[in-house]
């Protein structure tokens, strides 16, 4: 499943704890690593003199040898570059021009201006790339290189753009020997909104139950067919939250103890759909653990 792993960086520390978790995963899949820190093209810009242009590069080449040392002690080669331009862009395009099967990248990050972002880098990769993306949280015990992923979550709306996580999430459980759970979330904020501005019958509830049910065992007969003896669990949650099916998933996996979450993303002809406000974006703002984000190809 994953043959060639990037790894981006940006001298921060949320970018150490996402190395040290693409790290580990590369070592387990036997996956060559390329690990990019880029110059970004807008402070390029802003620099008046040579000397602060040189002291942005030596920036990303100190954040390069941070990790090739942190590949040295845990002992797995790595690769690393140092091109310039929109951070988004360029780890997209390396991705693509590598053939890489996964980008590794911290949820928060510093610009080349120290600026802290949430939807910068990252969202506009999650926007661009049609490798999937592994996402680490800030909070995420990345100096645990031995992390496991005991528990994986496959979320699922019952769509094709669902579906494509299913044999990511398939194949990280096999190898590590997940226990692997399949949420549907029922949306009653959503629901009512097109039912009934008046509340809703328990009897369409119960049908919006009944599809969620419908989607998850979808899900779980395509992973037992490829891994017959994964242990697959079922569940369809409702959630009133105004945070819609998000704050579901998040529930569902603080009472879980859930290790990693793979969700199914939107493909480029969506592109001008704003990824912040959907289920996955907000998954990935509030939630403390991995998020594995893989795009349908259109």
């Amino acid at each position: 499943m994953y043959d060639h792993i990037i790894i981006a960086v940006d001298g921060s520390d949320e970018a150490r704890r996402a190395a040290r978790r693409g790290l580990r995963l590369a070592q387990d899949f036997d996956a060559t690593v390329d690990v990019l820190s880029v110059v970004e093209q807008k402070a390029l810009r802003l620099t008046e003199t040579s000397a602060e242009k040189a002291q942005l590069r030596e920036r990303g080449e100190a954040a390069l040898t941070e990790i090739e040392e942190l590949a040295s002690e845990i002992g797995h080669p790595v690769t690393t570059k140092l091109p310039e331009g929109k951070p988004a862009v360029r780890i997209s395009e390396y991705a693509d021009e590598q053939d890489a099967d996964l980008i590794v990248v911290g949820r928060q990050g510093l610009t080349g201006l120290g600026r802290r972002l949430l939807g910068g880098v990252t969202e506009r990769l999650l926007h661009r790339s049609d490798v999937p993306v592994l996402v680490i949280s800030g909070e995420d015990n990345g100096d645990d290189v031995e992390a496991e992923y005991s528990r994986v979550l496959i979320t699922t709306d019952g769509s094709e753009n669902a579906e494509v996580a299913i044999p990511h999430g398939t194949a990280i459980a096999q190898h590590y020997g997940s226990d692997v759970h399949v949420l549907n979330v029922v949306d009653i904020q959503a629901a009512g909104g097109a039912f009934n501005a008046g509340g809703l019958e328990e009897e369409f509830l119960e049908r919006l139950d009944a599809r969620g049910q419908e989607a998850v065992d979808s899900v779980a007969n395509k992973i037992q067919e490829s891994a017959p003896d994964l242990p697959v669990e079922t569940a369809v949650e409702r959630t009133a939250s105004f945070e819609g099916a998000a704050a579901g998933v998040r529930e569902y996996i603080e009472e879980n103890e859930i290790d990693l979450v793979v969700m199914g993303s939107h493909g480029r002809s969506n592109l001008k759909r704003q990824l912040l406000g959907s289920v996955a974006s907000t998954v990935l703002r509030t939630v403390d653990i991995p998020v594995l984000v893989v795009k349908r190809s259109d």
